[in-house]
């Protein structure tokens, strides 16, 4: 089944995605959230250190590690003009996949609003620093490319789901309530965008099952995070998954077991072409694999 087909088959299926989407998803307003009271004005010229932070509170100590994840996941968040064009592509514009892509857009768009203006009155990062990279990632343009349809929701699930858990275990390590409240916030938000996509992909398979399972074993297969064109992103990825944030163990124990193979219930599908059999059996290695490896990754770091 082609692509447009297949989107042609699972519209009503999104309709009341989006409507249940819609249903639930809650209004908030980021400035009622920031901290501004922390604010003051910032001396030209003069070079940021880590004791310039104001968290509300003497005591409160923000690791490297966390303020290195802030920094990626707010330069994630910026490069939302880019995932507008890509989700436009795959879905088009028009009818209730063009009302969700605007609607997603702009929620999404409410994330690096608040987790700027609480960076910035906060002073948690070096604010010029935070701003050469956004520019730099967002004159890039690099963005995760899935190669079809297939893969995409495939991807867009996992990623969307990613994304919550990265934020709310960032806010869990930052040690201040606002800072914690704001990045549980935004986990919501993720949330629920992660529930649209994982239930439509599931339609998918329903309807499509050979095309859906070559899509998901190359989504996992290739899976990255929205933000290799991030400044110094690979070692700031080492440092998230050392203090426990996001890594591999992570990845395989919240989103390939619970999502990839029960939810979507992999070894269930029946009447698989010859070449999905193959990418079927690839995928339950893989993840198997990737299990098994980011449990010795874990354990390796506990005991260092």
């Amino acid at each position: 089944m082609d692509e447009r087909t297949l989107l042609k088959e699972i519209e009503p299926v999104a309709a009341d995605l989006l409507n249940r989407h819609l249903g639930v998803a809650k209004e908030w307003f980021p400035h009622e959230m920031v901290p501004y009271s922390r604010g003051k004005d910032f001396e030209p010229g003069k070079q940021w250190t880590q004791s310039d932070s104001d968290f509300g509170a003497d005591e409160i100590e923000m690791s490297d590690a966390v303020r290195g994840s802030l920094f990626v996941n707010l330069l994630t968040e910026d490069n939302l003009p880019y995932y507008f064009r890509d989700i436009n592509s795959l879905f088009g514009n028009d009818g209730v996949y063009g009302e969700w892509g605007r609607n997603w857009t702009a929620e999404e768009g409410r994330h690096s609003i608040v987790i700027r203006d609480y960076l910035t009155v906060t002073r948690a990062i070096d604010p010029i620093a935070l701003e050469r990279g956004r520019m730099q990632q967002v004159r890039g343009g690099e963005v995760p490319a899935p190669l079809d349809l297939y893969e995409a929701l495939a991807y867009l699930s996992m990623q969307e789901l990613a994304t919550r858990i990265a934020h709310r275990n960032t806010g869990k390590m930052m040690h201040d309530e606002v800072g914690e409240a704001i990045m549980a916030r935004v986990g919501n938000d993720e949330n629920l965008h992660y529930l649209f996509y994982r239930d439509l992909t599931t339609a998918a398979i329903a309807v499509d099952p050979s095309n859906m399972v070559i899509g998901i074993e190359r989504a996992v297969r290739t899976f990255a995070m929205p933000g290799t064109g991030i400044p110094d992103f690979e070692r700031l990825s080492r440092e998230i998954a050392r203090v426990g944030i996001y890594d591999l163990l992570i990845h395989h124990d919240q989103i390939l077991q619970p999502v990839v193979m029960r939810h979507w219930k992999l070894e269930q599908v029946t009447g698989l072409t010859d070449e999905a059999e193959k990418a079927r059996e690839a995928l339950f290695k893989r993840i198997e694999r990737t299990g098994k490896v980011g449990a010795k990754l874990a354990s390796d770091r506990v005991s260092a």
